[in-house]
C-alpha cells in the first residue's frame, strides 16, 4: 500500500498470514523438482514451509507460533503450510514420514529440514541466524 502525504511517500508493509501451498504452486514459487535436479530457490525472500496435517496435535500447537512469526517477519520471510494428506506427491518428494516437519529455505545455499515441534525461541533463532544471517 502506498500512501502519499504531501511531498513524502510512505511505504507500509502489510503483514502476511501463513499461505497454503499446493504441489503445483511449490514448483512455481519454490523449486521445480520435476525439471531441475540441482536446488535453486525461486523466491525473492527466504521462506519457511510447515508440513502438517489437520489431525496432528503437535502441528496444531505449531500453527499459532508460525502465524505469530509470520506477522513479526512479514517483510523478511514468507511462511507457507503444506497439508501432507492433500499434497501427497510433495510429501513423498521430501520424505515426510512424521509431522510436523519444517523446511527452512534461505535465499542462497541449501534448505534445512527439521522434524518435530520446536519452541518459538528456537524457531526465532533459526530464522535470525540461518535465514537472515544475523549473528548473535
Amino acid at each position: 500500500m502506498i500512501v502519499l502525504l504531501g511531498l513524502f511517500t510512505t511505504l507500509s508493509v502489510q503483514a502476511d498470514d501463513v499461505r497454503y501451498l499446493t504441489t503445483a504452486q511449490f514448483g512455481e514459487r519454490i523449486f521445480d523438482y520435476k525439471n531441475n535436479k540441482e536446488w535453486k530457490y525461486k523466491g525473492d525472500k527466504p521462506c519457511i514451509i510447515d508440513f502438517y496435517t489437520t489431525w496432528c496435535g503437535p502441528c496444531k500447537r505449531l500453527a499459532p507460533i508460525m502465524e505469530e512469526l509470520s506477522q513479526t517477519y512479514c517483510d523478511k520471510v514468507v511462511f507457507y503450510k503444506v497439508d501432507t494428506e492433500r499434497e501427497r506427491e510433495l510429501a513423498y518428494v521430501f520424505g515426510i514420514n512424521s509431522i510436523p516437519q519444517v523446511l527452512y529455505i534461505p535465499m542462497e545455499g541449501q534448505p534445512m529440514m527439521l522434524k518435530g515441534l520446536y519452541p518459538k525461541e528456537d524457531i526465532v533463532k533459526i530464522i535470525d541466524e540461518f535465514l537472515l544471517g544475523k549473528k548473535k
